[in-house]
């Protein structure tokens, strides 16, 4: 294994994380030079501690163990927490008071990829901070010194008893779960098993080949086992979590899907009625509605850039105690740590459903109507996609358009708004509209197709 200098596959380096196609793009001697430079990164912050844990990927297991040769040769003594939800590493390292964390986790990507993500302290770990990581291994300027000990120390039971601490219900539920075989699995099983109610678990099992569907509750199809069996048992609710268990995805008991943004309008709400005036941070892809809500219910809403560690960093910066993504990223400061934990946020929204007065399929219908696109993906080269946001946010600027630029461009009309960004971890432009009226949508739709087309790029249909 290498043990010198190093270079990563340059695509391996994302703005959030590292991640690859392990064989191809991802190696056991990455997953090393991962260890050694951000030990190197922790030394220069006057760590010495870290907690590292893995998912359920076949490939996980021989990762995690270059991971941890990479940290001790580079002076880190570490904590192996083991097989969980990445969620369950942030905890370890909150918990137990340590100087950073990594996660060896392909997060919700097909099974054959896999990464590390990062924690430097109680903060996120991002950007350059990645990027510095790459350059440390080109160089081979790795921190030296006495090699770090190793210890097992299993934290899933502490993480489970912290995670039904706040649970706060009354009445008992019927809930459907499924965790698509993903790392949340075993945590889920015992979560349930200590929360009243009935509980029906799909996919408990935590397989890294992901055999009955892909763990992305973003995706509808992925949700269409839940669903049948919200309405198989009428279940109050069906709850979903990712790959590695830091995004939700909810049905509600007429079997819809509930996006993140409606989801956090039930969060805001039950918020800010403990915490009135406090800021609570959304993504720029959130409904118009959400917004709305959080000032309707006292709070302070703050549009923000979509990305978990910037949201979590945003947080950190302003003390809002509740943040959340339409990805289903979903960040507790009030009562939690402020990271993003899906077994978390599935305890709260428990709670919701078990103290209102009306069902969660009530609450959504009493939301404002609205008619939006879903979010819209599509190619772009990495080297094109942000000329071409620059290029539409110039001739928007020129025409006098109401523009909010904190992230890409969202453009405000009579009609409603619609939205352009490049993605930071892949190379597609993001698209978004959201109208009133189908009328007022077709001519936010009109309007993003004319722009791109301007830039000689082709929307596709929707």
């Amino acid at each position: 294994m290498a043990r010198d200098r190093h270079r990563f596959d340059p695509t391996a380096i994302r703005e959030y994380d590292i991640r690859g196609v392990v064989g191809r793009t991802l190696s056991a001697d990455d997953a090393y030079a991962v260890g050694r430079g951000f030990a190197t990164m922790l030394r220069e912050a006057g760590g010495r501690r870290a907690a590292v844990g893995y998912d359920g990927r076949l490939s996980s297991p021989a990762m995690e163990a270059a991971l941890v040769e990479g940290l001790r040769d580079g002076g880190i003594s570490v904590l192996r927490v083991g097989l969980g939800p990445t969620p369950m590493l942030y905890f370890a390292v909150r918990s137990l008071t340590l100087d950073g964390g990594v996660m060896v986790t392909g997060s919700h990507n097909p099974a054959d990829y896999n990464g590390f993500k990062m924690m430097l302290g109680k903060g996120a770990f991002y950007g350059a901070q990645i990027r510095r990581i790459a350059e440390i291994a080109a160089a081979g300027a790795y921190a030296g010194g006495p090699r770090g000990e190793v210890v097992d120390q299993p934290v899933l039971d502490a993480y489970v008893d912290r995670l039904v601490k706040d649970y706060r219900g009354e009445r008992p539920l019927t809930v459907a779960w499924d965790a698509g075989n993903g790392a949340a699995g075993e945590a889920m099983a015992r979560v349930t098993a200590r929360l009243p109610g009935r509980h029906l678990l799909l996919y408990e099992t935590i397989d890294g080949r992901f055999p009955n569907h892909h763990p992305d509750p973003t995706v509808p199809s992925n949700l269409a086992a839940l669903q049948a069996k919200v309405a198989e048992t009428k279940a109050d609710l069906g709850i979903a979590f990712d790959g590695d268990g830091d995004r939700i995805g909810v049905i509600d008991g007429k079997g819809r899907i509930l996006w993140g943004d409606q989801l956090m309008v039930l969060f805001a709400r039950e918020v800010l009625a403990d915490k009135p005036g406090a800021t609570v941070i959304a993504d720029v892809k959130a409904s118009q509605v959400l917004f709305d809500e959080i000032a309707a219910a006292g709070g302070r809403p703050l549009m923000w850039r979509t990305g978990h560690s910037l949201i979590k960093a945003k947080m950190a910066e302003t003390g809002a105690p509740l943040a959340g993504e339409m990805s289903g990223h979903i960040f507790f400061a009030d009562r939690y740590y402020g990271y993003d934990d899906a077994l978390y946020a599935a305890v709260r929204i428990l709670g919701i459903a078990s103290r209102a007065p009306k069902a969660i399929a009530e609450m959504r219908d009493a939301l404002p109507q609205v008619v939006n696109t879903p979010e819209l993906r599509f190619p772009c080269s990495d080297e094109r996609k942000f000329a071409v946001v620059e290029e539409v946010a110039k001739r928007l600027a020129k025409s006098g358009a109401d523009v909010s630029d904190i992230d890409g461009v969202r453009v405000s009309t009579p009609d409603g708004w619609w939205l352009l960004r490049a993605s930071n971890t892949q190379d597609v432009l993001v698209a978004r509209c959201e109208s009133r009226t189908s009328g007022g949508l077709s001519r936010l739709k009109a309007a993003l197709a004319s722009e791109l087309a301007t830039s000689d790029v082709a929307l596709p249909n929707f």
